[in-house]
């Protein structure tokens, strides 16, 4: 157990010095916040309820752009390196290597989720009851999963240009597609059918749900099941192959 906390301290302290990581996850989702809620307003929405619902939003969106391009990318690196080859001659085992990124990227979501929600309360002023909030962080937190193992999918790759492009254009078609920029509703109506299926929609729907006071659909929980355990097989069955080569 100590060596697994040790482990994640490492990982939190490295991307916490990571200036990318920084912009990408914590100073983009503020900034889109407050284009969307303070200067392209609209009359056509409860100016309230926009705003909570584009807060959680933008929250999904830093912790799905964490999960996918921090964690996948790094892993790249790392094996690029030489870094992983190292670590199979110490007594670190696979389980604390990996459990080390897990247990610290989701560290680092719980204080980019605090630091997105005391955003919104401040810039907009957003009031939800105690339950609501702690209710969207456990589900933001929970709801990453499938976008962790996204994460060791791309991981798997061989280049880290190819890493960095690949989940560049899943985060952002993703984000797009799932309704985390705009409702699925304004959207043509076969972009909308592709988009209820994505991960990233049912991820945000449960945050929406909860600020209408609504608990998550059973719908979006088993969506979000089934792509945990889509991905976690192929990247387990990527990462067999590989050691087998």
């Amino acid at each position: 157990m100590s060596t697994l906390l040790v482990q994640s301290r490492m990982e939190m302290l490295r991307m916490f010095r990571n200036v990318y990581f920084i912009f990408w996850s914590l100073m983009m989702p503020v900034l889109f916040y407050v284009l969307y809620t303070r200067i392209f307003t609209t009359d056509a929405v409860d100016p309230e309820q926009w705003n909570a619902h584009y807060l959680m939003s933008m929250t999904c969106f830093s912790v799905m752009g964490s999960s996918i391009m921090t964690l996948g990318i790094r892993l790249v690196q790392e094996r690029v390196h030489g870094w992983v080859s190292y670590l199979r001659v110490t007594p670190l085992s696979d389980a604390i290597y990996f459990g080390g990124k897990m247990f610290g990227q989701t560290t680092v979501h719980l204080f980019s989720i605090i630091v997105i929600f005391t955003a919104g309360y401040l810039i907009n002023g957003v009031s939800l009851s105690a339950l609501q909030w702690v209710g969207c962080a456990l589900w933001i937190l929970a709801g990453s999963l499938p976008f962790l193992a996204l994460g060791t999918c791309i991981g798997t790759l061989r280049k880290v240009d190819t890493a960095s492009g690949l989940s560049n254009a899943l985060y952002l078609s993703l984000a797009l597609l799932g309704g985390m920029w705009m409702p699925l509703d304004i959207m043509p109506s076969w972009l909308g059918q592709i988009g209820s299926w994505l991960p990233s929609n049912s991820f945000g729907n449960g945050a929406w749900a909860i600020v209408s006071g609504h608990a998550p659909a059973f719908r979006d929980i088993l969506i979000l099941t089934a792509y945990l355990i889509v991905f976690m097989l192929i990247s387990t069955y990527i990462r067999s192959k590989q050691k087998e080569a």
